[in-house]
């Protein structure tokens, strides 16, 4: 007999991310709860929490059930006064955030990528700045048998070289990085430890290229992949209110962020970032 959850959920994509109806993120959480909401983020790889009001101490005590609570390793936003864990996500006149505006997963180019990602929307109001996601999971599941065998043993190597031009090239509200750190390699099909699934674990815009290839006969094969996993079919587009709290799995699902305003509109979220693992 399967026990009930103790969670309301109600679905959001075809494909991924479900919302979490009732649930008070800035209250305790027995261990009950917390073996529920993990479990329905492995099933679901997006989380939404509508209307909440978390100090950011809450924030932090949230994101460490699932890892512990870094700072971004390079150091590529500020973080917040008492928790410099906390990245400040902010858009105002005469100081534009910086673009995210590209599919991704976060920090793919660090040896040991994070686990996951949670956004708490403070000052972010529809109808502009929506996020979108892909499961990465569908991406590789809805490929042919053969090119599977064939990416299955491939690795690529992630740099931030892209990250530290945007930082340092732009005017944005992202800080100077003064070093690129060597590119990290992955599987290119990495498998989920909390699922046992394989998903596709490369991005057009952190990846390089792969492993025994040059970028210029590798950039076909990544576009190919990164188109099929973009389908509209495979995608949830998130529209924010103030007082969500968003969350998702960086290990099988990619993100982009909109930017369709300018610096004249006023926005402000925390993020923090769930320590991850090697990918195997």
């Amino acid at each position: 007999m399967t026990k009930e959850s103790p969670l309301s959920l109600r679905p959001l994509g075809a494909t991924l991310g479900s919302e979490v109806i009732g649930l008070d993120l800035a209250k305790p959480m027995p261990d009950e709860l917390v073996d529920a909401v993990r479990h329905a983020f492995h099933e679901n790889l997006i989380l939404l929490f509508r209307d909440q009001t978390l100090s950011p101490g809450d924030q932090v005590a949230f994101t460490r059930h699932f890892g512990a609570v870094e700072a971004h390793p390079l150091g590529s936003r500020r973080g917040l006064d008492g928790h410099p864990e906390i990245l400040v996500l902010e858009n105002r006149p005469g100081k534009p955030g910086a673009r995210n505006d590209f599919w991704h997963s976060d920090i793919s180019f660090s040896e040991r990528p994070p686990l996951g990602s949670v956004l708490h929307a403070i000052d972010a109001p529809a109808p502009y700045g929506d996020t979108m996601f892909c499961n990465m999971y569908k991406a590789y599941e809805d490929l042919s048998p053969g090119l599977r065998r064939m990416l299955d043993p491939m690795t690529a190597l992630h740099s931030a070289a892209p990250l530290v031009r945007r930082n340092n090239d732009e005017a944005n509200d992202g800080l100077p990085i003064r070093n690129i750190p060597d590119p990290a390699e992955h599987p290119v099909v990495r498998t989920h430890p909390g699922t046992g699934r394989k998903a596709i674990f490369i991005s057009d815009y952190y990846t390089e290229r792969f492993t025994g290839m040059t970028a210029e006969e590798s950039r076909p094969l990544i576009q190919y992949l990164c188109a099929q996993a973009i389908r509209p079919e495979n995608l949830y587009r998130h529209r924010w209110r103030n007082g969500d709290v968003l969350m998702w799995d960086n290990r099988c699902a990619m993100h982009y962020a909109v930017l369709d305003y300018d610096e004249t509109m006023p926005r402000l979220m925390h993020r923090t970032t769930a320590a991850g693992e090697r990918p195997i």
